[in-house]
């Protein structure tokens, strides 16, 4: 990991997470009970955390939270600890499948962001049963997990709707927005959805809503075209999108329709070409949601439970998934991006520079904006 990556850890979630690991000598689990086997720090072997991410389509997975992971464990096992990886690229049953490898290849902990939240169950049931914890990264896994890390997943919604408002002004009640909705078998859509609603409802008028398979953009793009026909291009006033990718194929659609200047689009995740998009005018914002102190607390409460630890300095809240009640959990806090403070959020957190964002293409609005 580079310090670029490393800042935004420390300006966002220093005192909500910092700890000191070593002072906690519990020989138990956080949440589960005493550990079944002996644990890493008993025996002196290296630690080994297993860590399986749901997809590639959208970029923050291998960019920043595979590597930010993989540092934290480095830091704090001393250089001894080792992170297993594995991709399901969107298919639930190779995630499964992924789980029964870890378990084979006795991981001593695994970091589960979940394709699908109820089709993992039973492998989380079996990582438990084979004494092995697992912490639910980014989406809440259902079975019996032992430790939670994300963002308020309602509130990146609100921030969404609140968002749409301010772009439409006047225009919220004079016609249409479409709602372009994650998938079905993602959790964390369900409540950006929700969390949406409660700011759009009542005040503007939804011509269609969509729940995006798999998050693809080209979903989105053809969920877009069929909301275009279905409800007329010009009555359209606004867009929901519940994150960047499927705000790319969106935009793309309501270009080809012919829709100048095109309507406010929201997105999520702050990626390159979302921010890229929000320089030159077609996307109106996003929700930049800081990786690094939610990758560190699941390195951090990884190891935690590797070693046997309890979690009372690490998670300072809990949730409840369908199956368990008060998981222990850390929840990091999200902010709105737009034109307005690209320097004082994705630049200053060493996200990514000014050169990444402000390529040939982009130079003339960037220096509208006084990115330099």
């Amino acid at each position: 990991m580079n310090t670029r990556m490393r800042r935004t850890a420390v300006a966002v979630a220093a005192t909500a997470m910092a700890v000191s690991l070593a002072a906690c000598g519990s020989a138990k689990q956080s949440g589960g009970g005493d550990a079944k086997k002996e644990t890493p720090a008993a025996t002196g072997d290296a630690i080994k955390i297993g860590l399986l991410l749901p997809e590639n389509q959208t970029a923050r997975y291998e960019k920043f939270d595979k590597p930010l992971i993989e540092e934290k464990v480095k830091e704090l096992t001393g250089g001894k600890g080792e992170v297993v990886y594995a991709n399901a690229k969107q298919d639930a049953t190779v995630q499964n499948a992924q789980v029964d490898a870890m378990i084979t290849n006795k991981v001593n902990v695994i970091i589960l962001d979940s394709v699908d939240s109820k089709a993992i169950a039973g492998s989380v049931k079996k990582a438990k049963d084979a004494g092995i914890p697992v912490v639910a990264y980014d989406r809440l896994a259902e079975g019996p997990i032992d430790a939670y890390t994300s963002f308020d997943n309602e509130e990146v919604g609100r921030v969404q709707g609140k968002a749409l408002l301010e772009a439409l002004g006047d225009k919220a009640k004079s016609g249409q927005i479409v709602m372009m909705n994650g998938s079905v078998t993602d959790p964390n859509a369900k409540l950006f959805k929700n969390g949406a609603h409660s700011q759009l409802d009542g005040k503007v008028n939804v011509g269609k809503e969509y729940d995006t398979k798999e998050w693809k953009p080209e979903n989105a793009n053809a969920n877009m075209e069929a909301a275009i026909s279905a409800v007329g291009k010009d009555k359209i006033v606004g867009v929901y999108s519940a994150n960047d990718g499927m705000a790319g194929g969106i935009i793309t659609a309501l270009k080809a329709a012919g829709l100048s200047p095109l309507p406010p689009v929201t997105g999520q995740d702050a990626e390159l070409a979302g921010v890229q998009r929000i320089v030159a005018g077609e996307q109106f914002m996003s929700v930049y949601k800081p990786y690094a102190p939610e990758a560190e607390a699941a390195a951090q409460m990884a190891v935690a439970l590797a070693k046997g630890e309890k979690l009372d300095a690490i998670a300072k809240s809990t949730v409840d998934s369908p199956t368990t009640a008060g998981v222990p959990a850390v929840l990091v806090p999200v902010v709105s991006l737009t034109k307005a403070n690209i320097s004082d959020t994705v630049v200053k957190d060493g996200v990514y520079t000014v050169a990444e964002i402000c390529t040939a293409k982009y130079a003339a609005a960037c220096g509208a904006l006084g990115l330099k």
